[in-house]
C-alpha cells in the first residue's frame, strides 16, 4: 500500500492541477511530483470512452515508465442539453489543438439558443491510483452548476469562467478563491475521497 514518504507521480504536467492537488495532499506525507520531472515520458493516447478508462490508461503508463505509484485524473464538463458533451473530449472540444478560449467560444455558440433553465452542467473528475504491483483504486468527484452566457472571472482554467456555481448561480468557478474552489470542485471532492482512503490505511 502507498505509504507516507513514498513518491507519488501525478500524471500531468499541468501546473494548475499540480497546485490544487499539492494543497490538498500537503499533510499526507507523500512526495508528490509531476510529469515535469519526467520530460522524456511520452503519454499514450487517451482512447477511452469514459473518464475512468482514460484515467486508467494514464496511470498505468506512468507506473510502467517510472516504477512509482501514479495518480492520474480524467476530468471534463458534461452538459445535460448536449447529452453529456463535451465529456471526455472537453480539452479538445473545438479541435485537437484548441485552447481554453476556443473551447469556451464553441460551447457558448452551441448553447446560444438554450434557455437558462436548461443549461445544467457538471464538472466530473475520476482519479485512478495505480501501484507498481498492479493495484488500482478509483475516486470520483462531481460539481453541479449551470453554463453562463459570458465569461466571468479571471481565475481557474478551462471552462471555469463559464461554469456558474450552485446554489444561486451568481459566481463562476473562475471567481472563487483557491480555497473556495477546492471546497466544492470535482477535483477537490475526488482528492478528499483519496485522502480519506489514504488516512484509513
Amino acid at each position: 500500500m502507498l505509504q507516507s514518504g513514498e513518491k507519488l507521480v501525478l500524471a500531468t504536467a499541468n501546473p494548475g492541477k499540480r497546485k490544487e492537488i499539492q494543497a490538498l495532499l500537503a499533510s499526507s506525507g507523500v512526495e508528490l511530483v509531476s510529469l515535469l520531472e519526467y520530460p522524456h515520458l511520452v503519454m499514450p493516447e487517451e482512447t477511452g470512452t469514459t473518464f475512468v478508462a482514460n484515467a486508467g490508461i494514464k496511470a498505468r503508463a506512468v507506473v510502467e515508465a517510472t516504477g512509482h505509484w501514479a495518480l492520474s485524473d480524467d476530468s471534463g464538463l458534461v452538459v445535460e442539453a448536449l447529452a453529456g458533451a463535451p465529456g471526455v473530449h472537453s480539452a479538445r472540444y473545438a479541435g485537437l489543438n484548441a485552447d481554453d478560449s476556443e473551447n469556451n467560444l464553441k460551447l457558448l455558440q452551441v448553447l446560444a439558443e438554450v434557455p437558462d433553465n436548461q443549461r445544467a452542467a457538471a464538472f466530473i473528475c475520476v482519479m485512478v491510483l495505480a501501484s507498481p504491483a498492479g493495484e488500482e483504486f478509483v475516486f470520483e468527484g462531481r460539481c453541479r452548476g449551470r453554463i453562463g452566457r459570458r465569461l466571468i472571472g479571471s481565475g481557474g482554467f478551462g471552462y471555469d469562467p463559464l461554469f456558474l456555481t450552485e446554489p444561486d448561480f451568481r459566481l463562476s468557478m473562475a471567481q472563487l478563491s483557491s480555497t473556495q474552489k477546492s471546497a466544492i470542485s470535482h477535483r477537490g471532492q475526488a482528492l478528499r475521497e483519496f485522502c480519506q482512503w489514504f488516512e484509513a490505511l
